[in-house]
Parts: C-alpha cells; sequence; structure tokens
C-alpha cells in the first residue's frame, strides 16, 4: 500500500493547505495595514483589481509567492505574501494582463524572489508581450528599498533589473498605468512608460524621490503633494496624462481609453455601432467661428459638433492646453483628434502643447488611429518665454513626427494655419488631404507683424506711419482669400461647415478600408515618453 492509496485523505490535506495559504495571501498585510490603508481614501490592490475588471474574471498568478515562516518543525507558521498582485483578467470581454503592488506589505515595495510578479519588468510584462494583450498598472508603491541591501550583502549596479520589456511593450500593446498612491523609483517610471496614465488628485502622487531625500540632498522641506501631486505631475510637468477625482474615476478613465485602442499594434481598434447619423448637419456649426479673427471660440463646442456623440474622450487636458488631443468616433470608427485651441495664447503653439500633440500622434500612429488636425493656428509663441523654454526645438519635433506618421491625416483648416506650426497639421508624405472652411487663412506668417517686417522701411517713411500699415495690410488681404488658393489646388476643398461630420466620416470609412489593408505583421517603434 502507497501513501496514495488513501487519496481522500491526501487529498484533503492538500486541498486544506491551499486553500490556507491562498487565505494569507488574501490577508494581504493583516487587518491593521488594511485599515491604515482605508484611511487614507485608497483601496486596496486586491479591491482595485475587482473594481476595474470584469466580474469573476480575475485569474490570479504568484498567490503564494511571500516569505514563509515556519517553527522548529519546519511546520508553516504564516506567509508574508508578496507586495505585488498580478493576473490576467478581462476588460469589458477583453483579455488584458494586470497587476499592481499591494501597499499593505512593506509600502509596495519590491519583493525579492526566484522571479519578479511585476513593479519593474517580472511575469505580468512577460505576459502581456507574448500573448499581446493590453497591460494595467495599478502603481501604489515605491520600488526598491535601501533596507535590501542588508538582506542581500551588496547593492545592485543601476541597470541590472531595468524597463527594456516596458519600453519594448509600448511598441506592442497597449500600456496604461493609474497612479493611486505615492510612486517613487521604479513604479515612477514604469507610470511614464506608458501610453496613458492617470493619478487621484489628493491622494496620490510622484517623483523621482520622495521628500526625505529631497530634505537630505537639497535641504528643502516640501510635502508630497507639493512635490509631485496631480497639480504638478498633470498640469506642469505633463508627467502623468490625466487626473480623476476619485479612484473609480481613475478606473473609468483607463476603460474609457481602451475602448479606443486595438489589443495590440497586429490589429485594428474596434468600430462601434453608433445611432448618431454620419450625414448630420450641425447648423450651430455656421457661424461659430467669428466675423473678428481676433476673437477666440470655443474649440470643444465646434469638436462634440462633428464627432459621434459621446463618444470623445480628451488626453492631457490640463497641460499644453494651447492644444487639444482626443479620441472620439466618426461613424463609429476611432479617431485621434489634434485641435489648436484660441482661447489658449490664441492657439498660438508653445513648447508644452508641441510635445503633447508629438506623444499624441505617435499614439495614433503605434495603435492605426486616423488623425484628424482641425486648424486654427497662427504659428508658434513668440517671446524671451517661448525661446527661454525651447518652443522652436519642440515644434520642429513636431514637424519632423508629422512627416513621419503612417496612418492616414486628413487637414481640415478652421481658421489660421501659419508658418512653421502649421506645418506640423499635415502629413506630405501621404495623400495630404487639406480641407478648409471659407474662414480659413493661412501664409507663412500673419500680416500683422509681417507686414511691419517686411515694409519696415517705407512704413518708417510714411507720413502716417500706422496708417500705412493698416493700409497695406488691407492691400495684402486681399490676396489672402482661401478661394485663390482653392483655384491654385493649394487646398482640395473648401467646405460647408455643416458639411464637415458627413465629410469626415465618409474619409475615416475609407482611412479604415487603407489601415486594414496596408496592416501586416510588424510591431510600431512605439510611444516616446
Amino acid at each position: 500500500m502507497t501513501e496514495y492509496d488513501n487519496g481522500g485523505d491526501y487529498w484533503a490535506i492538500q486541498i486544506d493547505e491551499l486553500n490556507r495559504r491562498r487565505a494569507f495571501a488574501e490577508e494581504m498585510g493583516g487587518a491593521e495595514n488594511v485599515a491604515r490603508q482605508h484611511a487614507t481614501g485608497r483601496l486596496t490592490v486586491r479591491e482595485r483589481i475587482k473594481r476595474i475588471v470584469d466580474d469573476g474574471s480575475f485569474r490570479e498568478i504568484g498567490t503564494f509567492a511571500g516569505t514563509g515562516e515556519y517553527n522548529e518543525d519546519l511546520k508553516l507558521k504564516n506567509v508574508i505574501p508578496a507586495s505585488y498582485v498580478a493576473g490576467m483578467a478581462r476588460i469589458d470581454a477583453r483579455s488584458v494582463a494586470i497587476g499592481g503592488e499591494d501597499f499593505t506589505v512593506r509600502g509596495g515595495t519590491s519583493f525579492s524572489a526566484q522571479r519578479r510578479k511585476g513593479g519593474q519588468g517580472g511575469y505580468i510584462e512577460d505576459l502581456a508581450h507574448h500573448y499581446k494583450m493590453p497591460l494595467i498598472n495599478l502603481i501604489d508603491g515605491a520600488g526598491g528599498s535601501v533596507s535590501s541591501v542588508k538582506r542581500r550583502g551588496f547593492v545592485t549596479l543601476p541597470g541590472v533589473d531595468g524597463f527594456e520589456r516596458s519600453v519594448q511593450l509600448l511598441g506592442e500593446v497597449p500600456v496604461v498605468s493609474a497612479v493611486l498612491g505615492t510612486a517613487a523609483g521604479g513604479p515612477a517610471g514604469r507610470a511614464i512608460l506608458s501610453h496613458f496614465s492617470v493619478m487621484v488628485a489628493g491622494t496620490s502622487q510622484i517623483f523621482a524621490a520622495g521628500p526625505p531625500v529631497v530634505r537630505r540632498s537639497l535641504g528643502q522641506e516640501v510635502s508630497k503633494e507639493e512635490l509631485g501631486g496631480a497639480s504638478i505631475a498633470v498640469n506642469k510637468a505633463g508627467s502623468i496624462h490625466n487626473i480623476a477625482e476619485t479612484e473609480d474615476d481613475a478606473f473609468a478613465q483607463v476603460k474609457h481609453f481602451l475602448s479606443f485602442m486595438p489589443q495590440n499594434v497586429w490589429q485594428l481598434p474596434a468600430a462601434f455601432k453608433t445611432d448618431d447619423p454620419v450625414n448630420r448637419r450641425d447648423e450651430s456649426l455656421i457661424g461659430i467661428v467669428p466675423e473678428n479673427r481676433r476673437q477666440a471660440y470655443d474649440m470643444k463646442a465646434l469638436i462634440q459638433m462633428i464627432v459621434d456623440k459621446g463618444s470623445s474622450f480628451e488626453i492631457r487636458p490640463t497641460y499644453g492646453r494651447a492644444v487639444i488631443t482626443m479620441l472620439a468616433r466618426l461613424g463609429g470608427r476611432p479617431v485621434g483628434l489634434v485641435a489648436n485651441n484660441p482661447m489658449v495664447y490664441g492657439g498660438a503653439m508653445n513648447a508644452d502643447a508641441a510635445r503633447k500633440q508629438n506623444h499624441f500622434m505617435e499614439l495614433c500612429d503605434t495603435f492605426h488611429l486616423p488623425i484628424v488636425f482641425l486648424v486654427d493656428v497662427p504659428g508658434f509663441m513668440v517671446g524671451p518665454q517661448a525661446e527661454e523654454e525651447g518652443t522652436l526645438r519642440e515644434g520642429m519635433r513636431l514637424v519632423y513626427t508629422a512627416g513621419q506618421i503612417k496612418v492616414p491625416t486628413i487637414t481640415l483648416i478652421i481658421r489660421k494655419c501659419y508658418g512653421m506650426a502649421g506645418m506640423a497639421t499635415s502629413n506630405k508624405n501621404d495623400v495630404d488631404l487639406k480641407l478648409a472652411w471659407p474662414s480659413g487663412e493661412w501664409g507663412s506668417l500673419p500680416f500683422e507683424g509681417g507686414v511691419a517686417a517686411a515694409f519696415r522701411r517705407e512704413i518708417a517713411a510714411a507720413e502716417d506711419p500706422k496708417a500705412r500699415e493698416q493700409e497695406l495690410e488691407a492691400e495684402l488681404r486681399a490676396y489672402a482669400s482661401p478661394f485663390r488658393t482653392a483655384e491654385a489646388l493649394g487646398v482640395e476643398e473648401i467646405i460647408d461647415p455643416r458639411d464637415t461630420r458627413p465629410i469626415l466620416c465618409e474619409y475615416i470609412a475609407l482611412a479604415e478600408e487603407r489601415l486594414r489593408i496596408g496592416l501586416g505583421p510588424r510591431a510600431k517603434a512605439g510611444v516616446a515618453p
């Protein structure tokens, strides 16, 4: 008789052990630490996963990883679980890899094991890579800790545990990060290495190193919120894309973003059915652009009149506000919208707006989203501050990217399109389709300022220099009619503003066919952070 003959008792013992160890994992850092996490207004990582994925779809990987505590007879007393929870799940019925730090266990600092579950590299990134599915990072931890030196007996050289897989994934699958607590070190780096990131106002922060390191290095006293709260990381630095009011809001934004993305770069984004007619002509589009060329108008309102109702999702709404970058649908098909914002700097392109637009165009190019440019840009921002911020350099990087993208592009000039900033709103390597409203105007630079430079001596010699300058501007403006450019086929078509949605929907349907024909088994270069 072998030890397996009495199978009932044997398997009862094994299943009991299995359930016992699973219970240790689900206790996380213990009731006291879980209560402390809740007291800060934050959910635990297991609660977060449950909130964001489809009911019952989470299949955990590495459940039993941790540090076992044994008695003198080598019998298990307790297991301190690994500080990372990961697995596969479904979000809106699509497979994803998902993981996050468990802040209730050692503050979410990295766990030493034969193989990482996640946090910086690890199994969860390998899973996303090999199965070509989106990766969701729920970030709430500081990565490594100097206390680990004592345990290892030596310090590790930076780069031994690098971001190679994180970088690789940017050219393969959608990578989304939700910063839900304090992120520093490796987890903060991974939040940046994302196609879309969001953080919660008031309860999450992100920085390279926290207040104790700043105090020791620089002698400055700052709070976590002052150092890396949403007002800094999102609004000023642009390190994180969007702000959420609550964790549930963050999860909703993650899901909305994913709805525009394909499963990987070898597939096209899904088209949805829409009840919004593609031939809808909004009468409000007539007159939305003021007759006074200097008067601002609401470009976001204009967009809502064109896209499928309820479909829009803005990326980085509080950063680089001179340009609007938005995911939306036209006739049920996903597109990327790049629109100048005349309510901020008159739509002039500054350095932050250029960086924002550059990232968004790369995102669209990576995941096969056609780009529609809604143009009202008077040029690059000028002046001492603009030069100090490197506006020209960032702007020309934008021109370079616009010439490299492979997805179909459509340029619709709403009002102004001037100078090198105007060059970044079309792709000369594509069919270069340029449409315009009758309100459109363009050139190397606006007549205001341009006349003053070109006719400087003549204006200075005039009896009334100001009056002569205005005369010259009026004289040249007669040549600036968009219909004169259309006569030379310098712009392909001038359209009635009310026809904008039907025309764009038609071209986007054609763009989808182009993308379907051209899609091959190739990975994209990815998106620079």
